[in-house]
């Protein structure tokens, strides 16, 4: 699984009358008999394992999947899985300039807000004006990199404090552009909630209850061929298997979650049943860096060592999710970044020898079976999303692991919403949970351990929750900004897998792939491993609404 996963499943598929019971007593998509699949619904079914709070904020952690892509859009749309290939949104174009300090984008003239008010260049000064007003918002710090936004005529001008083309993803495909004419009157935008939300997007939220959102197709999208399915559904589902079991019956054309043999129970099941997973980033564990003995690098390698990540990925995904590699980098998809000298020495499966000589050289011994030095007992809770089957199956075998070498963990599966609220507020001892990554492994490494994306504990972070702060690696991860050079950039991402590898600041455990199901009989324009146009998962932000766009369905 992974944070924010979505799914859709529709009952395009089924052309009777039918009613489709989700959570709860929610009835959430209804089909005339002899419909055809252009007039049905279309069912997001992924299951989060917690019910929808109805708050549409895309600066807030657990609001912004569900309204970002499908309601607010970005400037430009960068493909991760096609080498970082930009589609040009709601700017129609853009330029370096500057010794590639400046970027210049020209806003697309004929765009308009869903409730009909032009949008124009001064929504966006406004959207960036408001992170940097409110640093809680910027969930990728761009104001870390920028030094002014400014508009002249249909131009937005932004201006960085150095060199920084890669940040071109986070300025342009990252941030969600909202209305100034709405969020300049919201009192407290931190605090918002948005519970009509109101974008430039193809869908428009049309009502929502814990246990289903509604979305309708945009009547006045700027892209007029795009946005066909005219009704979305998202019903909350609570368990992996209730979900699953909705879409082996097919009632889903699109899903985006694991799936236990997936040959037999998804596949065989319908023709048309197919799926593709492409690696994307790493589901890892978050080692909360101010607990005693969890700050300590050692211990932390120790941890890593101890990992047999081959008999995890078989016993919790299937073998669905590969082994990864300390060194943080995702193959195939980044083979070409690996840095040797980082990989050397590194294995998938347990190295409990070289874990006891760190531990020894470090001053632990083992008392009653768990490795103590003076008052500091490598005893740790581990948490992770206690509505993820997989995660779970995969952290018993890691918790089982670690216990029976000295370091004793007791597993927590909390439900959902308390999960993440005491992950992004780094009130836990270990998590299990995963990034997002982005267009080169610097995204991932950037959010892993860039200290300006962390936060004090007991205030939310966006990303960096173990909460690692190094100045050397901060100095890294901003000279790699001010270089186009590749060979530059791949020697700056190896010496941050060297951090990797000598501190373990994260400990990646699988290479998280993008969860992907989909049967295209009724409905055409899914991303293939042919047309990769957009990372496929439903929690990708903002792919899942830029492919929502493009679905279409066949007649």
């Amino acid at each position: 699984m992974k944070k924010f996963k979505v799914g859709l499943a529709t009952s395009a598929l089924v052309l009777v009358a039918s009613t489709i019971t989700l959570v709860g007593s929610s009835t959430v998509g209804v089909v005339a008999a002899g419909a055809s699949p252009s007039q049905a619904p279309l069912n997001l079914a992924n299951e989060q394992g917690t019910l929808w709070s109805c708050a549409f904020n895309p600066f807030v952690p657990s609001s912004l999947p569900y309204s970002f892509g499908l309601t607010y859009e970005s400037l430009d749309f960068v493909n991760a899985l096609e080498s970082g290939k930009v589609t040009p949104w709601l700017a129609s174009s853009y330029a370096w300039s500057n010794a590639n300090k400046t970027v210049t984008f020209t806003i697309r003239s004929g765009v308009k807000w869903s409730d009909g008010t032009p949008f124009t260049a001064a929504d966006v000064v406004y959207t960036f004006d408001l992170l940097k007003k409110n640093p809680a918002l910027d969930l990728n710090a761009v104001w870390s990199v920028l030094s002014s936004v400014s508009q002249s005529g249909d131009k937005v001008i932004m201006n960085f404090k150095s060199a920084a083309v890669p940040y071109f993803y986070y300025v342009a495909d990252q941030v969600p552009i909202v209305p100034q004419h709405l969020w300049s009157k919201i009192a407290n935008p931190v605090t918002a909630t948005v519970t009509n939300p109101v974008g430039t997007g193809g869908y428009v939220m049309s009502k929502c209850s814990g246990e289903n959102i509604q979305w309708k197709a945009n009547p006045n999208y700027w892209q007029k061929s795009d946005a066909q399915i005219k009704v979305v559904n998202m019903p909350a589902f609570l368990s992996n298997n209730t979900c699953n079991e909705y879409l082996a019956q097919g009632q889903s054309a699109w899903g985006s979650q694991f799936i236990p043999s997936i040959q037999s129970f998804y596949v065989a099941k319908k023709a048309g049943n197919t799926y593709w997973f492409p690696p994307v980033a790493n589901v890892a564990l978050f080692p909360n860096l101010t607990v005693p003995g969890l700050n300590d690098a050692k211990v932390r390698l120790a941890i890593s060592d101890v990992l047999n990540r081959s008999l995890i990925s078989q016993n919790g995904e299937y073998g669905y999710e590969p082994a990864a590699s300390q060194t943080g980098i995702v193959s195939p998809t980044f083979k070409s970044w690996v840095s040797p000298a980082a990989a050397a020495g590194l294995s998938t499966s347990s190295n409990t020898s070289k874990a006891a000589s760190l531990l020894a050289a470090d001053g632990y011994k083992k008392v009653n079976g768990v490795y103590t030095k003076g008052s500091t007992k490598l005893a740790f809770t581990l948490s992770t999303n206690g509505g993820y089957s997989d995660w779970i199956a995969s952290m018993q075998v890691a918790s089982q692991e670690l216990t029976s070498f000295g370091i004793k963990i007791t597993l927590q599966t909390p439900a959902a919403n308390t999960f993440y609220s005491n992950l992004y507020a780094g009130k836990y001892q270990l998590a299990y949970n995963a990034e997002a990554g982005g267009p080169t492994p610097f995204y991932e490494m950037r959010q892993w351990l860039y200290s300006k994306n962390s936060a004090p504990i007991g205030t939310a972070a966006s990303s960096n929750w173990e909460r690692y702060s190094s100045a050397s690696t901060d100095a890294l991860l901003n000279q790699y900004g001010t270089t186009t050079s590749a060979a530059t950039q791949k020697s700056i991402v190896a010496k941050l897998e060297n951090v990797m590898v000598t501190q373990a600041p994260v400990i990646p455990v699988l290479e998280e792939v993008d969860w992907f199901e989909y049967n295209a009989t009724n409905i055409s324009g899914f991303p293939t491993s042919a047309n990769p146009y957009a990372q496929p998962g439903l929690y990708n932000q903002p792919d899942w609404g830029y492919v929502l766009d493009a679905l279409k369905p066949k007649a």
